[in-house]
């Protein structure tokens, strides 16, 4: 099965004031025809902007691509030009931004929202463009489409906005959607509701979703695979039932153990992962956990470790899986794929 989108040695950096933030590091990864992909790590990792990366919307300058390529059915995305960017987004892949109360346009109608993506596209006339945004209205969920057409974005509910917000990256067609916590800003009921039309979004019309969250519950729920971040880079990687049921790197278990489960005893602590991330104008030399890593070895804190294969699909890249590391939970069988 051929692969819609490869990521190759992803490296894109900010000039600031303070000097130079290594915002991605090396990152590498594919998406599959039809699948859910999860991004997940707190905040500050370097989620967002590796999903931004792909649509090259960080704004440059600031931002620079220091090296690596963003292949899209084989070609390219960041030897596009201006005019082939603008073709390229919202038709190929669109963004479902984190915070719809200021990704949509206040004095614009919610039609005329959704029809914006068929701005310079020849060949559809006004009455074809309102009968696709009212199609795509009531796929998300959106009953009374003729009246919400009309509509302004504060006469909306959050989840409404946020359906809308879907409508307007799905209008297009896309083959990739990206949706970069979609459900941050809404209460539980909304938030099963909004994950549900992504699911039923992804059966009918066969879309691929990269999902950036910090929330593993909305992983488990939706994803096929999932990429584990970390100071700009990514530390694991599997499918779901990997990450969750033979986890392979510390991070990712402290992520599990931070988390409260349907057995966890009344009055129970939570085991928060000590300390603060690594600070990205000058990245450490070893693993970027290692200043937070339980497990911590001298090697971590001076070499990057190496990527070591579980399985077909799953990796981590962690110190602690080496033949000669000590024997501890994290060990797992491993087949050495060579340094990152």
């Amino acid at each position: 099965m051929e692969n819609l989108l490869e990521v190759k040695n992803l490296q894109f950096s900010f000039r600031t004031y303070g000097g130079v933030v290594k915002a991605v590091r090396d990152v590498s990864f594919e998406v599959r025809p039809g699948e859910i992909l999860g991004i997940v790590g707190e905040s500050g990792c370097g989620k967002s902007v590796t999903s931004q990366c792909l649509m090259r919307l960080n704004p440059e300058p600031p931002g620079f691509f220091e090296g690596g390529e963003i292949l899209y059915k084989g070609k390219d995305v960041l030897k596009m030009n201006k005019k082939e960017l603008r073709q390229f987004r919202g038709k190929e892949i669109s963004y479902i931004f984190q915070d719809p109360m200021t990704s949509l346009n206040p004095t614009m109608r919610i039609g005329k929202q959704i029809e914006e993506v068929f701005v310079g596209r020849k060949g559809m006339s006004a009455a074809e463009k309102k009968a696709k945004a009212l199609e795509i209205l009531k796929m998300v969920g959106i009953s009374d489409g003729e009246r919400r057409y009309k509509q302004y974005p504060h006469e909306l509910s959050g989840g409404m906005k946020q359906r809308v917000m879907i409508a307007i990256a799905l209008v297009g067609s896309p083959s990739i959607v990206i949706a970069d916590e979609p459900t941050t800003s809404l209460d539980v009921t909304i938030e099963a509701q909004i994950l549900d039309v992504l699911k039923n979004l992804q059966k009918t019309l066969g879309t691929s979703i990269i999902l950036i969250t910090h929330d593993l519950g909305v992983i488990a729920k939706l994803c096929d695979r999932v990429l584990v971040m970390y100071g700009g880079k990514i530390v694991e990687r599997g499918s779901v039932d990997e990450i969750f049921y033979d986890t392979a790197h510390p991070y990712t278990k402290g992520l599990m153990h931070s988390i409260a489960k349907l057995d966890t005893a009344k009055g129970h602590k939570l085991q928060p992962i000590e300390g603060t991330p690594p600070d990205l104008f000058a990245p450490p030399k070893g693993c970027p956990f290692a200043a937070r890593c339980e497990y911590c070895m001298e090697i971590c804190k001076d070499m990057p470790p190496q990527t070591y294969e579980l399985s077909k699909e799953h990796e981590t890249c962690c110190w602690l899986q080496h033949e000669y590391a000590p024997d501890t939970d994290m060990r797992r069988k491993v087949t050495e794929k060579g340094e990152v």
